[in-house]
């Protein structure tokens, strides 16, 4: 644990953080398995519908830097390819 004021205040703030990172992760990868389900199921109102809150919460994700853009743009690639095909 830490001695000084200085350090808890920053352990507490680190734990926050990673816990509503965490939190915002799942989310997100909710957000893409449900477009993943909709699209295996061709359902594509659905589908487009969720794409659309993927598309969000991945341009949100990578603002907060919680992922880097690469990542957020390989994703949406891939979705984009699963809905468009439908």
């Amino acid at each position: 644990m830490a001695n000084n004021k200085q350090q808890m205040k920053r352990t507490t703030q680190n734990e926050k953080r990673r816990q509503a990172n965490a939190s915002f992760k799942s989310s997100l990868k909710t957000a893409v398995k449900n477009v993943e389900v909709a699209a295996a199921n061709n359902e594509k109102d659905k589908a487009v519908e969720g794409l659309n809150l993927a598309f969000k919460k991945l341009d949100k994700s990578v603002s907060k830097c919680i992922h880097h853009k690469n990542y957020a743009n390989r994703q949406k690639a891939r979705l984009s390819k699963k809905v468009n095909s439908l």
